[in-house]
């Protein structure tokens, strides 16, 4: 009777054990981090890899790459924020996710943002409006790319030919080089590493790119990431990720950093 109320014991110690278990590993949160798709979902996935592993080891939380199709997938998503706990966005975007809804700016890129109109044709003293009737290749709306290239060419009768079908920014420079474009609108620090290319105009500077957190996301979690950032030009095994985003460190971020960014979205589908 003694050994059968032993094991009794046993088996309810089991049961509490292992519900302790399922309710732990029910409750680990699963945070989400969404890319602007500035690379196709697959090459995201490649680029960011070692920053997810990285805020995995940091944080000791648990991390998932969100690596939306396009930009209209992006465009259209972001108004649906209880999917995403932390987005990385150029500075429109960024803005757009803090005046709508509510997201807290973590941290940002040291370096301004700012594109510049590129080409390997000879314009002259012509400037942008030498390439009025040639084709310009850029990203897709809403890019900040393709933003601001539209901001050069005002005057609806004297536009060039803009092809929005580059996967990435290094993409559009490779469809300049093989013939299939006349120019590309691409970030200026990208330019400064293809010195064969003739810069045509460079825009004004935005704030650079953004890291910023669901407003639901708990604050201890928030204030985890964004001591990660500030120290991720600190670790080894981020440098190449660093290099591809053309970034030395991240900073400190404010809303009113970016404060305004956020207009340049005005005359796209969608903007409310």
């Amino acid at each position: 009777m003694r050994q059968s109320r032993q094991f009794s014991r046993w088996l309810g110690g089991l049961a509490v054990a292992a519900g302790v278990l399922v309710s732990g590993s029910a409750l680990a949160a699963d945070y989400k981090i969404v890319a602007e798709p500035i690379y196709p979902p697959d090459k995201a996935q490649e680029v960011y890899k070692t920053l997810i592993a990285y805020l995995n080891k940091t944080t000791g939380e648990k991390f998932t790459l969100v690596t939306p199709r396009n930009y209209h997938f992006y465009w259209r998503d972001l108004k649906q924020t209880d999917g995403v706990d932390f987005a990385i966005d150029e500075a429109h975007l960024g803005d757009y996710r803090i005046q709508r809804y509510k997201f807290q700016p973590l941290v940002h890129a040291a370096e301004q943002t700012s594109y510049t109109l590129v080409t390997n044709v000879d314009l002259g003293s012509k400037g942008i409006e030498g390439l009025v009737g040639k084709k310009i290749v850029s990203m897709p709306a809403p890019s900040l790319g393709y933003a601001l290239l539209l901001t050069l060419y005002p005057n609806p009768i004297q536009q060039p030919d803009i092809e929005s079908n580059a996967s990435s920014w290094r993409d559009a420079v490779e469809i300049v080089f093989a013939g299939e474009a006349d120019a590309a609108i691409i970030p200026t620090w990208l330019k400064d590493t293809y010195p064969n290319l003739t810069p045509v105009k460079t825009s004004k500077g935005f704030p650079g790119t953004l890291v910023s957190a669901n407003p639901a996301v708990p604050e201890a979690i928030r204030q985890k990431v964004k001591d990660a950032f500030l120290k991720l030009n600190a670790d080894a095994d981020t440098q190449p990720l660093l290099f591809e985003l053309g970034v030395t460190k991240f900073v400190e971020a404010s809303a009113a950093d970016y404060a305004g960014s956020e207009l340049v979205l005005k005359d796209f589908y969608g903007y409310q």
